[in-house]
């Protein structure tokens, strides 16, 4: 594997030299402003089928494209409708894919077989110029093992995949930490398929309308696959009530010798009696969001009987927070 540093000035030549080797099917780590990915060129079937092998990925499982430009995007689309450009014109670049209906220029290995496709345009310098100077869509999942956690930096994910990948590009922590929003408009009502950064709120007021349908199997081919999983058994603990919550979590770690409390910074102090990795300020979701993977992949490397992750209010980026965690925990209360 070759590894170019990105963290600071990015050698375009070399960048240029991994884009061309992308665009002929090799695979590539890299950073974009959610989490990283791992792409190749997204209308090879022999480059996807690489990307499904590294993941140990269900090919029923589809994955998205990534694009640089509108041209892009309609190159490998069809039939977009007036509130789909504008929903991409309110939110790309950025942490959004759009699930539009594709045309033949697209595999069907990209899509299991569906008639649609998810569309993002990275916001992230690295990732768009990638793109940009491949000249082709890129597939790109996140860069994970599949039932893993998405990877929010190159030194947590680079184990992974350095017998299988060609190129890896390090830009340092990622800026949201988070997968994207995915949104499909439906009968035109935007349905957000997973909740991310972009949040119900903020597509509500360019559509006038948005349905939060999650938990909805039929949208996409893999709504109904588990996406996450730690090493160790996980249980979720939200209280309207702080303090409630808090005696709750040290109610329940009295069962077990070796246990790890995740929790917002505020709540630290509280928990003296265990391994304790605090995320972020309750009061800072989008440091939260930031932060969450890397401090569940910290908390695994204590090889705990249990891990107690205290959760956060449903509302805006929370909405999306909760949705990774009910999805990685055992158990909720």
């Amino acid at each position: 594997m070759e590894i170019l540093d990105g963290t600071n000035q990015i050698d375009k030549n070399k960048l240029e030299e991994f884009a061309c080797g992308i665009r002929n099917g090799k695979l590539c780590l890299f950073p974009t402003e959610t989490v990283y990915g791992i792409g190749s060129n997204g209308l090879d079937e022999k480059a996807v089928a690489k990307i499904y092998q590294a993941k140990k990925r269900e090919k029923k499982n589809p994955i998205n494209l990534l694009v640089s430009d509108m041209a892009m995007i309609e190159s490998v689309t069809q039939d977009i409708s007036p509130l789909e450009y504008q929903l991409m014109e309110a939110f790309l670049p950025g942490p959004f894919t759009i699930i539009l209906k594709k045309n033949k220029k697209v595999p069907d290995i990209v899509t299991a077989s569906s008639d649609l496709v998810g569309i993002r345009m990275p916001s992230g310098k690295i990732a768009k110029k990638l793109v940009e100077l491949a000249g082709v869509p890129l597939a790109t999942p996140s860069a994970n093992v599949s039932g893993k956690l998405s990877g929010t930096n190159l030194k947590d994910i680079i184990n992974e995949f350095s017998d299988c990948v060609d190129y890896a590009i390090d830009g340092g922590e990622s800026k949201i930490g988070m997968e994207s929003t995915i949104v499909r408009v439906i009968e035109d009502i935007p349905h957000i398929v997973r909740p991310g950064s972009i949040t119900p709120e903020q597509i509500k007021a360019v559509a006038g309308n948005v349905v939060l349908e999650e938990s909805k199997n039929d949208i996409l081919p893999s709504s109904n696959l588990k996406h996450y999983q730690l090493d160790h058994s996980a249980t979720l603990i939200y209280h309207d009530n702080n303090q409630e919550m808090i005696d709750k979590i040290i109610d329940l770690t009295q069962k077990y010798a070796n246990s790890v409390i995740v929790c917002c910074e505020e709540n630290a102090g509280f928990y003296p009696f265990a391994n304790v990795i605090t995320v972020a300020s309750k009061n800072s979701l989008e440091d939260y969001s930031k932060n969450l993977f890397s401090c569940l992949r910290k908390a695994s490397s204590f090889s705990p009987d249990m891990i107690f992750i205290e959760g956060v209010k449903k509302e805006g980026l929370g909405i999306a927070i909760m949705n990774r965690l009910e999805n990685i925990c055992n158990t909720c209360f």
